[in-house]
C-alpha cells in the first residue's frame, strides 16, 4: 500500500548512494547510524569513510534515538518561505547516547522552553516521498527511554 504524499513545507534533504541505508530505514521510522567496524566508532552524516581512522567498513547499526540538546536557537524569521507556516521553530544539536551529533528541530513543546542539557527523544516529520525526518521532542518525565 503506498502512502499518501505530504504537502512539501521545508527544503527536503537529498539521498545519496551513501545515505540510502539511512533514508530507506527512516521509512519504517526507523533511526540508524553508520559505524566504523575498524575504530568501532558512529559516524555522522553518512560518509564512505571513517572521520576518525579513515576506515571504509562501515556498517549501519539502530540507535535509541535519546540525547540531550548541546546547543538551541529558536528561528522567529525563516529564511526559506515553506518555512513561514513552522516559525516559531527550535533548530538544535542533539547530542545523542551513541556519541554523534545532530542538526535538528525540537518539537512538541513551545519552542521558548527548550533548553540546553534538556533529554531528548526521536520522533518523525514526514516528508513529501514516504522518508520521514527525524526530529526530537522533550523526553517524558526527563526519562530518556
Amino acid at each position: 500500500m503506498t502512502e499518501p504524499r505530504v504537502e512539501v513545507t521545508r527544503p527536503e534533504p537529498p539521498e545519496s548512494d551513501v545515505s540510502q541505508p539511512f533514508w530507506d530505514a527512516t521509512r519504517s521510522s526507523r533511526l540508524v547510524l553508520q559505524w566504523c567496524a575498524t575504530c568501532d566508532r558512529p559516524v555522522f552524516y553518512p560518509r564512505a569513510v571513517c572521520s576518525r581512522c579513515l576506515g571504509d567498513r562501515l556498517e549501519w547499526r539502530p540507535s535509541r534515538g535519546v540525547g540531550l540538546v548541546y546547543a538551541v536557537t529558536v528561528e522567529h524569521r525563516p529564511q526559506d518561505p515553506r518555512l513561514a507556516s513552522r516559525a516559531p521553530y527550535a533548530v538544535a544539536l542533539v547530542d545523542l547516547d551513541e556519541g554523534v551529533r545532530l542538526l535538528t528541530n525540537i518539537v512538541g513543546c513551545d519552542p521558548a522552553s527548550v533548553t540546553v542539557g534538556m533529554p531528548v527523544v526521536v520522533t518523525w516529520d514526514p516528508l513529501s516521498d514516504g522518508r520521514h525526518l527525524p526530529v526530537f521532542a522533550p523526553a517524558v518525565g526527563g526519562s530518556r527511554g
